[in-house]
This record gives structure tokens, sequence and C-alpha cells, in this order.
């Protein structure tokens, strides 16, 4: 799945008027991946979640509803209707099991997956679509509001918190990329794309940890910042905030911090960074902007850092836990 992010990312960096090799043959290929290739995809892995190969199928079918019946990229209503056709033919698989009679099996697999394919998409182009195309004109009023308030740093109040909950996917893949092609189209950029994406506040997340953390986990911190900052699965971080719920301040600190810069300095990535690592920031980013983009990871780093240690105490509890053990006074059994 994250492979057909990645090369539409690159396809879109390299290929756009833009980009760093503009060719409108092969820009051709954008408009085509984000609205229809990937919320299929999407669709199909959401159902082949739910009910396997026969609710991938019908997944990606439905999705296909909310596709015609939207003008924007439908990455959230394929997260919803492609688990949902799946559901509802897990539902009717479950209702017919042994009922149906020998040499009708194949008919009748066929056939439902079929109809409820179809059903659901129909269902998507008629009122899934225009709704969720509805919420997506509604966060897209609100994302351009925090641009043009000068606010947009207090995005990262609702998005660090939602990430650590898992909650990661759908808003980069449901809300800010839609809302960031749409920015692509008209300015070749965007800043949106940054807003979840910076491996920046996860990095300082567990420099922190590594330094200052509790002595148990500081030996698992290095292979955690390897796996988000290079591999970009900013998951691997998230129990470390849930495990201490008040270092979401520092989250939301270095989200905070690092947009700041981003908007200081007029950077914007071309596509989505996905996965969100250093090497996906890099491979989107338009020709002359490095210095923002990795100001800004730096800096949400730094931010993150410091604000993380304090809330770890710099390491003061994990060093007087010891002390306090070697202090205790001995015991020597009593004579009878």
């Amino acid at each position: 799945m994250n492979g057909a992010f990645i090369a539409w990312g690159l396809i879109t960096a390299l290929f756009i008027p833009s980009g760093w090799i503009p060719n409108e043959m092969f820009a051709g290929l954008v408009d085509p991946m984000i609205k229809v290739l990937l919320p299929v995809l999407i669709g199909y892995t959401g159902g082949r979640m739910v009910h396997g190969q026969r609710g991938a199928v019908v997944g990606a079918v439905a999705t296909m509803g909310v596709v015609v019946g939207a003008e924007v990229p439908m990455f959230l209503g394929a997260m919803i209707i492609g688990p949902l056709a799946a559901y509802l033919l897990k539902l009717f698989d479950g209702a017919v099991k042994d009922r149906v009679r020998a040499g009708f099996e194949m008919l009748v697999d066929n056939f439902s997956a079929g109809i409820i394919g179809g059903a659901v998409a129909l269902l998507g182009v008629w009122g899934i679509g225009p709704i969720i195309e509805k919420v997506t004109e509604v966060a897209g009023d609100a994302a351009n509001w925090l641009v043009t308030a000068n606010v947009l740093p207090l995005a990262s109040v609702v998005i660090e918190p939602a990430k650590v909950l898992f909650l990661n996917n759908a808003i980069n893949h449901g809300v800010l990329t839609p809302l960031g092609a749409a920015q692509v189209a008209k300015a070749g950029e965007s800043i949106l794309f940054m807003l979840e994406t910076n491996p920046g506040p996860g990095l300082g997340l567990l420099l922190a940890y590594f330094f200052f953390g509790p002595r148990a986990l500081r030996p698992s911190a290095p292979a955690a910042i390897i796996i988000h900052f290079f591999g970009g699965i900013h998951e691997i971080y998230f129990p470390y905030v849930l495990m201490k719920p008040r270092l979401i301040l520092a989250m939301i600190a270095g989200g905070a911090s690092g947009i700041l810069v981003f908007i200081a300095t007029g950077s914007g990535l071309v596509a989505s960074p996905a996965p969100g690592s250093i090497f996906a920031y890099l491979a989107v980013t338009p020709a002359g902007g490095y210095f923002g983009v990795l100001a800004g990871v730096l800096v949400a780093t730094g931010v993150t850092f410091v604000v993380a240690s304090a809330l770890l105490g710099f390491g003061r509890g994990e060093k007087e836990a010891p002390a306090e053990e070697t202090e205790q006074p001995t015991t020597t059994p009593q004579e009878a």
C-alpha cells in the first residue's frame, strides 16, 4: 500500500510543472492515480482486512462508487466504504453458510459479491461520496482559515493527540493529502503535506527517552529511532507517549514549532511523503526548498527533545532510584 503512495509521490515530484523534470505526458498520471488508483487500493486493503480476498474485491468495487460520486480524492470515503462492503458480504456469507446446495457454491459466491459490491457502489455514488466530499470541503475551509489567519501551528493541538491514538493515517490520507493535492494543482506545492508527517517531533521524543527515559526503556530507543526517522513508521513512538501522557505537550510544542518554521521559510512539498521518513521528505521536496524543510524538521526535533526531557525530569527520577536502593539500611539476622 505504501509503495503505491511512494510511486505517486515520486511521479508527482519529478514530472509536474514545478517538479524536477517537468513532463506533461508523465504528469498526466498524477490526477488519475490520486483520484482513482489510491482510493481503490485503500478500499481493497480495508476490505481484505475485514473478509479476506472476497472482502477485498467488494471493497474495491464499492470504492468506485465514492470515487465517481465526488470530485475530490476519496481517501476517507474509501476507508469507510471498503470495510463496510466487506462486512456486509461477511454477514451474508455467515448467513448462507451450510445452506447452499452442493454445486451451487461458486454461483452463490460470485453473484453475492457482485450484487453486494454493486449495491454499495451505488450507495457510494448517491450518498456516501457526496457526504464525504462535503466533510472534506469543511475541513478544507478550516485549513484555509488556519493558513490565512496565520495560526496554522495550532493544528498541532488536534493532530498530535490524534496521531498517538493511531488516527494518523485517517488524518493524513483522509483529510490533509486530498487538500494538499488541490493546493499542488494550483501552486505547485503545499504545506498541508507537512502538518502530520514531520518526523522531527517523533525523533525528539525518542532522543529524550534515550537520554532521560526510564532505564528499562532506554535500550529500545535507538532501534525505534531508526524505524521512525529512516523507515517512516511513526507508530513506533506512539506507545512511548501513551506510557507518559504528559509527553503529548512535547509533541504539540515540537509539531507547532516545525510548522512555524515551514511558514517562515515558505516551505511546502509536492506530494505526501509516505511513509513519513526523512528520505520520503527529501524525495518530495521541490527544487530549492531543502533549507526550509530541513530547518523545520530540526527545529521540531530540538523543541520536542527539550520539552520532553523537562517533562521526564532530565532523568532525575532514574538517578534517585538507584541512590535510594544503596542507602537502604542493611539488617543482620538476630541471634535467637
